[in-house]
């Protein structure tokens, strides 16, 4: 269940982190104005706090990890919220980051 529970709160990370970038992306770009900036801030750094959930104590190790998930992340989150079509080279890469997160964040340590 530990796993389980680690991949849980990778994913809601990634939804206020890549949803609070997206609604500052909104705000600016899109000028739909500084509430969605302001919203945006908010969910960015209530990103920070799920992460201290995680049960691992390295920083290091789990920002690192979590950048698999947010590779994978926003472009699933570009496609359903902008209509975004990755390309075979997108979805091999964000299976490549997976991967790479399972490894740091999984992998058998002796001791630990």
């Amino acid at each position: 269940m530990l796993v389980t529970r680690s991949v849980a709160l990778f994913v809601v990370a990634a939804l206020f982190e890549i949803g609070g970038a997206w609604l500052v992306w909104q705000g600016v770009r899109e000028h739909r104005g500084w509430a969605w900036v302001g919203a945006g801030v908010i969910a960015l750094g209530l990103y920070g706090v799920v992460a201290t959930f995680q049960s691992d104590d390295n920083f290091g190790r789990i920002l690192a990890a979590y950048g698999g998930i947010f590779v994978a992340g926003s472009i699933a989150w570009g496609m359903v919220a902008d209509g975004y079509r990755p390309d075979r080279y997108d979805l091999i890469g964000a299976a490549v980051c997976l991967v790479g997160m399972a490894v740091i964040m999984y992998a058998p340590r002796g001791g630990q």
